[in-house]
């Protein structure tokens, strides 16, 4: 039926053309003057049509005003006093000299009289508009304060790992330590936060990737590049000038008497898988030496910080989740470097991201950091459901978020393909995997498991298990029936929950790159006659590029399908599920949960201001939420002594959901 249609299409087609041949034999022939002036004034009518604000003279100016314009939005009135000094370095670091006028005295410039005028206009605008204020900063602190609560227990702060969909980015600045000639332009700059990574990612694109990749084999330091964490409270104060990450909770700690004495923030290398953290940085036991340790399952570990069963249970008073990812981020930064925020930019901004940094490219970056893949899906389908059915799914669904990855029927993605289909979490899991490069599926094996444990002997013996210990469904939390867990985070946002997706063109299949090199490379004086390559006879690109099928949106279905990717309830970075089942449910259990730990579930709407560029004090963005009122309040509550006035607070159907997941 197909055929006869496509002969019929021909045909047709064919007609067509036979008969616009007979119209053009009837015509007299034209002169070519007339034919260049039909030219000419097809031309003059499109550029006449074509609106002004589409045109380069004011595409141009506006960029740059705008360009201008956010660039003085970050510009504090204390900047200008050190202004030569950057611009000297600045022209240093691009080798540019000012002209010298041997017979002019040029003067310095004074910049004194745009200071002062900067200051009065920066005093003038209202705090909340301010990106590195929200006009709420140190009330939490003095709220506390009033009542006479004061610095009772030592904080530690510990960021989170990068978050890979990077719909925010990392909580923690990276430097390089590169000493070799081709990174020595990076030595002791921030190639992770600051503005020094936009200066390098515009200008030193490639050496930037390089410096930020790990070696795919041994996960650490590739040869000649040297990245650590940048240390001390402001590693993770600010991610770039005016743009705050942990600074409004160490306002309010501050305001109660917390100090560097008693407040320490611990940051580390998020890219590195937990056991290559203390491997390389002995981050784990330098955490302990310092402020007698937060690290729960390594530091009881005989094999591993040797302190004991009851080491949590005499040092720890509580342990704060902020937005924990406890069971899963996504999946599709891995498959296909793809996230929401990348699939939902306009067309304008997907073409220059893709032209800047395209999908191959993050994809590749994300699997060399192992520290990202601690945020795999954990629990199978026991917990995210089946191609019909998932604990969180809303009344009259249309579609079940169960099926983690889905494929529109009928879609050039299907065509020529026997084994595709609909994919649960655990067979999601497995099709990714068999599409990564054999380096990063050692590195999983070696360093991560993500299933579930039910028994009870197995869970006391995973405890020693360091593989296991990223995994929540795997271990037993420790034996300190004395501390207090309190997981808190926001609800209300829409956050990506599962895909659509999409194959395309044929390409060259990742997973060879760990084969010998194709390239011949014997530079003999024979020329390298016998050299011989290792690449198949029959050379063609046989893997399909698979990304999200951004082009499907569906408003009106249940849930919302926002250019490929359903959108499920969290705080617009994590799910729900995520964020709270092992909080309200498997932490309930003993068999998680033997010493019956206390487990307070918080639950922050999200309730943004809209006047204010980030929210306000009632946002509970996942990562905004560190400038939520009632967050600083829960901490500085259970810092001061005050923990036992925090109790569960819900807003979304958390428990309902939980209960629906397959724990027996």
């Amino acid at each position: 039926m197909t055929l006869t249609n496509r002969l019929k299409k021909r045909n047709q087609s064919d007609t067509v053309l036979s008969q616009h041949d007979e119209q053009q034999d009837k015509e007299p022939p034209r002169d070519l003057h007339e034919v260049q002036e039909e030219v000419r004034k097809t031309k003059e009518t499109k550029q006449n049509k074509r609106h002004f604000y589409a045109t380069r003279r004011f595409i141009f100016p506006l960029g740059l005003i705008l360009g201008v314009f956010l660039g003085l939005f970050f510009v504090q009135p204390s900047d200008f006093q050190d202004f030569q000094t950057h611009l000297a370095l600045l022209m240093d670091e691009f080798e540019l000299s000012m002209p010298q006028f041997p017979n002019i005295d040029l003067p310095q410039l004074d910049l004194s009289l745009v200071e002062s005028e900067w200051r009065r206009l920066w005093s003038n605008i209202p705090e909340p508009w301010k990106l590195n204020t929200n006009g709420l900063e140190f009330t939490v602190g003095e709220k506390i304060a009033a009542r006479g609560l004061s610095a009772k227990h030592p904080v530690v702060l510990v960021p989170g790992i990068i978050s890979t969909a990077a719909d925010h980015t990392a909580l923690q600045g990276l430097e390089s330590w590169s000493t070799s000639p081709e990174y020595r332009a990076f030595f002791r700059k921030k190639v992770w936060g600051g503005f020094s990574m936009l200066s390098q990612v515009t200008f030193n694109r490639d050496k930037w990737i390089a410096a930020l990749m790990l070696d795919p084999f041994t996960g650490l330091d590739p040869p000649g590049v040297k990245v650590r964490a940048a240390e001390g409270i402001d590693a993770a104060s600010s991610f770039i000038q005016g743009y705050w990450l942990w600074s409004k909770i160490v306002e309010n700690l501050a305001v109660v008497n917390y100090d560097t004495n008693n407040l320490h923030l611990a940051p580390y290398d998020w890219r590195l898988s937990f056991y290559n953290l203390e491997e390389r940085d002995a981050y784990f036991s330098k955490l302990r030496a310092t402020i007698e340790g937060f690290v729960l399952k390594w530091v009881e570990s005989p094999k591993h910080g040797r302190a004991g069963s009851d080491w949590v249970e005499n040092h720890i008073e509580a342990f704060i989740s902020i937005a924990g990812t406890h069971l899963a981020k996504a999946v599709s930064a891995f498959l296909s470097g793809e996230m929401k925020d990348t699939v939902q930019i306009n067309p304008a901004g997907a073409y220059v991201l893709e032209r800047f940094f395209s999908r191959k490219e993050r994809q590749k970056l994300f699997r060399s950091w192992a520290g990202s893949a601690s945020m795999w899906i954990k629990g199978g389908d026991d917990v995210w459901g089946n191609v019909t059915w998932a604990p969180d799914d809303l009344e009259n669904s249309t579609h079940s978020h169960g099926a983690l990855i889905t494929f529109r029927q009928n879609s050039p993605a299907t065509e020529g393909e026997h084994g595709l289909f609909n994919m649960t979490s655990s067979q999601a899991g497995t099709w990714t995997l068999e599409r990564t490069p054999e380096s990063f599926q050692k590195m999983m094996a070696t360093n991560y498991s993500f299933g579930i444990e039910r028994d009870v002997e197995k869970l006391k013996a995973n405890n020693l298990d360091f593989t296991k210990w990223t995994n929540p469904l795997e271990i037993q939390l420790p034996h300190a029936p004395s501390m207090k867990i309190y997981c808190v985070y926001g609800h209300g946002k829409e956050t990506e929950r599962s895909y659509w997706y999409t194959q395309q063109k044929y390409e060259y299949d990742e997973v060879q790159a760990d084969s010998p090199s194709a390239m011949c490379t014997d530079d003999r004086l024979d020329g390298g006659v016998n050299c011989t390559s290792h690449r198949p006879p029959l050379d063609l690109p046989l893997a399909r590029t698979t990304h999200i099928d951004a082009e499907y949106t569906d408003e009106t279905a249940r849930p919302r399908i926002l250019n490929g990717v359903k959108m499920g309830e969290g705080d617009g970075t994590v799910s729900l599920l995520s964020l709270g089942a092992m909080c309200v449910e498997g932490w309930k259990r003993p068999r998680w949960n033997p010493a019956g730990i206390k487990v307070v579930t918080v639950e922050l709407p999200h309730n943004p201001v809209a006047t204010i560029p980030r929210g306000g004090g009632t946002t509970s963005d996942h990562v905004d939420i560190l400038g939520s009122l009632a967050l600083n309040e829960v901490i500085l509550k259970v810092a001061t002594g005050a923990g036992e006035e925090v109790q569960d607070s819900f807003v979304s159907n958390i428990r309902e959901y939980a209960k629906r997941i397959k724990w027996d």
